[in-house]
């Protein structure tokens, strides 16, 4: 996730107080598989898609699988700017070789339909002082670094006739996908994203998962990432280490580049590709920001106290009068 690029206007939307997530440049999850916490704005249309050569070659069941995957998401924000709806679709077309045969296979193997919700952001009434004469201050760690974002997720996996999964016959057409969210934004273009989330809910195979994302901006345009994957599942267990690098071309253009590698050999996988991501902010209108409403009652009291003050003050310079 090219999470230079993830950083944020922030401020809140919720009865009187407005809340704006678009940002000037485009907020893109590529290349790395994390989700980010921030959604990309009220009528917003993201498009983000890559293609993969992917090679896979089990040890101990002899079976090879060479070929190529295209994943596609949308992203779309509608009624909040803290919401967002993503559709996930994942094809692979390979050729599968067994001592005894080999066979092409080709489909969709992956198709997830989700809303993302933004629940907390640290910084929505924080405002972050300046200091005109350190730049040393102004970019030293922070304590409040340390607090994230969080964002809670809720999708439908669609999984009919999936031709890569052992055991498919098996595998309920409907399942779900539940997810945790965090993100820091550190000092000097650092950003870290964890999702923790459970799969296939109410199937016969659930997996528990989670993906870590490490990213540097290194300036305006280019930006590396490391990332680490890991998965448990009755059936399958792996531990997938990417890494790779984005270039913002334009504010609403970025393409993408990366490679993944497990770290066992049943089965081995390695994949790497290209992507691209785009988006159109078109219909998107400005979202006035209105700074957080006073306390009517509280600021009774202090006006109160303030005239006590000054009236006792008064009486004290009358009576040392000579």
């Amino acid at each position: 996730m090219k999470l230079k690029f993830l950083v944020s206007i922030i401020a809140l939307l919720c009865l009187e107080i407005n809340y704006a997530q678009h940002t000037d440049v485009i907020n893109s999850n590529r290349p790395g598989e994390s989700m980010s916490a921030f959604a990309v704005g009220k009528t917003v249309i993201q498009l983000e898609s890559g293609i993969n050569y992917l090679s896979e070659k089990h040890s101990l069941l002899d079976y090879k699988a060479n070929g190529y995957g295209i994943d596609f998401d949308v992203r779309y924000g509608f009624l909040k700017e803290q919401l967002e709806t993503i559709l996930e679709v994942d094809y692979q077309n390979d050729k599968y070789t067994t001592p005894d045969f080999s066979k092409n296979r080709s489909g969709v193997k992956n198709t997830t339909l989700g809303l993302k919700y933004l629940v907390y952001d640290p910084y929505k009434y924080y405002e972050e002082k300046i200091n005109l004469y350190s730049w040393k201050a102004n970019h030293k760690f922070k304590w409040k670094q340390l607090i994230p974002a969080v964002a809670v997720y809720g999708g439908v996996n669609l999984n009919f006739r999936n031709k890569f999964v052992s055991n498919s016959e098996d595998l309920e057409n409907i399942s779900y996908k539940a997810m945790l969210v965090t993100q820091n934004q550190f000092g000097n273009g650092y950003v870290f994203v964890t999702n923790i989330f459970v799969d296939r809910l109410a199937s016969k195979f659930q997996s528990l998962e989670y993906i870590i994302t490490l990213t540097k901006g290194f300036n305006d345009q280019w930006s590396g990432f490391l990332e680490n994957k890991a998965m448990k599942s009755d059936i399958y267990a792996d531990v997938i280490f990417r890494g790779g690098a984005a270039y913002l071309v334009s504010e609403n253009l970025q393409i993408d580049a990366s490679i993944s590698k497990n770290y066992k050999g049943t089965p081995a996988i390695m994949y790497g590709g290209i992507g691209i991501s785009w988006r159109s902010t078109t219909n998107y209108k400005d979202v006035m920001i209105r700074a957080k409403k006073k306390d009517k009652k509280k600021d009774k009291s202090t006006k109160g106290k303030d005239k006590e003050k000054t009236k006792k003050r008064l009486d004290e310079v009358e009576v040392t009068k000579p």
